[in-house]
């Protein structure tokens, strides 16, 4: 029985192109841009000496850096997750980055495997491609994870600073300097819009659109209505965090006792594709005898459509909407 190496050489290239992408971002910008880091980049950069209007300046061109050339065709694909994902690196970097990768993974190909080049390019440019685009994914949905899980305390601070006297401006201020990344430089930036004379409620606004939020949209419609109408807005904001954190029991649940049916929809997804390969690899001539036949390459493309569609509907299935 002869064994080839190829499809594990081609998964260890694909795996050290996510470790290469994910070091050149930790080695370009250290801990600042950490999501665990207990000092928010915003109060790591004032830190370092940099004013408040430059620091809120800074954070403004990250955070919205990526959607100023979402008309590009190929980069609109990416422009929305990097934006939420807060990725620092410039359009122009990411893209020399994913071409940068393109070459490692041509290289990396070249040395471990014999494919033919048309094949070395493709595969070389859609690992490049597809590698940073996962990272950005990546990265979006721990960061989103994140703001949700932190917020219901961030809201429960805000109510506690208003009790005590505090007005809401302070209290968005005392967010940022106490709640860690991600939400801590985007109140910080909220707080600094403030200080020079933007409206708050506008602000929330502006960040619940960014980041498609449900409970910051919540949040930004409390504390417009309080402005319109009036009210005691500790006790609004109160009531609103319990709402929040009760959501937010409610998903952990509904992820929970959907976990199973999801693992399961995954197990499918990816089992045509793992049998695959395994035949590729215990077997590397299986289809030798088929491949000359004028059917192959229709049947495969038959085949590769069935799958896709079969990942797309198991996705529909397990996707519970609450």
């Amino acid at each position: 029985m002869q064994i080839s190496a190829a499809p594990l050489i081609y998964g260890l290239i694909f795996i050290g192109v996510l470790l290469l992408v994910e070091g050149l971002y930790l080695t370009v910008f250290g801990k600042s841009i950490s999501l665990n880091n207990r000092v928010n980049r915003r109060l790591a950069l004032l830190e370092k000496g940099a004013g408040r209007e430059k620091v809120l300046e800074q954070l403004r061109k990250e955070m919205s850096q990526h959607m100023t050339v979402k008309g590009i065709p190929l980069y609109s694909i990416l422009a929305t997750k990097a934006q939420r994902a807060n990725i620092v690196f410039t359009p122009r970097q990411l893209v020399m980055i994913m071409f940068g990768l393109s070459g490692f993974a041509y290289v990396g190909l070249t040395i471990g495997t014999e494919a033919a080049l048309p094949v070395r390019v493709a595969v070389a440019i859609a690992m490049g491609f597809g590698g940073v685009y996962l990272w950005v994914s990546n990265k979006a949905k721990k960061r989103l994870a994140l703001i949700e899980e932190q917020l219901p305390d961030a809201v429960e601070l805000m109510v506690r600073s208003l009790r005590v006297g505090h007005p809401f401006s302070a209290a968005i201020g005392i967010v940022a300097k106490e709640v860690p990344d991600p939400l801590g430089s985007e109140f910080g930036m909220i707080a600094d819009e403030a200080a020079y004379g933007r409206d708050v409620a506008e602000s929330l606004k502006d960040l619940a659109e960014r980041l498609d939020m449900q409970d910051l949209r919540f949040l930004a419609v409390a504390v417009t209505i309080q402005q319109q109408s009036g009210g005691n807005l500790a006790e609004i904001l109160d009531g609103l965090a319990r709402v929040i954190r009760a959501r937010f029991k409610l998903f952990r649940r509904v992820k929970a006792i959907t976990a199973e049916a999801k693992w399961s929809g995954m197990f499918l997804s990816a089992f045509p594709i793992a049998a695959l390969i395994m035949i590729n690899v215990i077997q590397p001539h299986y289809y030798d005898d088929v491949q000359k036949t004028a059917y192959f390459i229709p049947a495969a493309l038959v085949v590769g459509v069935f799958l896709v569609v079969n990942v797309i509907f198991m996705k529909i299935m397990v996707n519970i909407k609450v």
